[in-house]
C-alpha cells in the first residue's frame, strides 16, 4: 500500500525529524540545529522507507540522498 504522507523522528545524530510527501515525491529533513527543513525533490518512496530503516540515517542519507536530488530550503 502506498504511503500518501509520512512523518518520522529519527534516532540520528544528525537527523532530528523527516517527512515524505508521496504525491508530490518530496523528503523534507530537519538537521539537529536547524529549524528550518531542507525538501529533497524527487524523491523515490523507496529511498525514503530504506532511510528510516537505515542502521545509520545519517550515513544513509549522505551516500544516497545528499549528492543525488535537488533540494530547496
Amino acid at each position: 500500500m502506498r504511503i500518501l504522507r509520512s512523518s518520522a523522528i529519527l534516532d540520528s545524530s544528525a537527523i532530528h525529524e523527516v517527512r515524505y510527501d508521496a504525491p508530490r515525491r518530496t523528503l523534507s529533513v530537519w538537521f539537529l540545529g536547524n529549524r528550518r527543513p531542507y525538501h529533497y525533490l524527487d524523491v523515490p518512496e523507496e529511498v525514503y522507507e530504506e532511510l528510516l530503516h537505515a542502521d545509520s540515517a545519517g550515513n544513509y542519507f549522505n551516500r544516497h540522498i545528499r549528492h543525488h536530488y535537488g533540494f530547496l530550503h
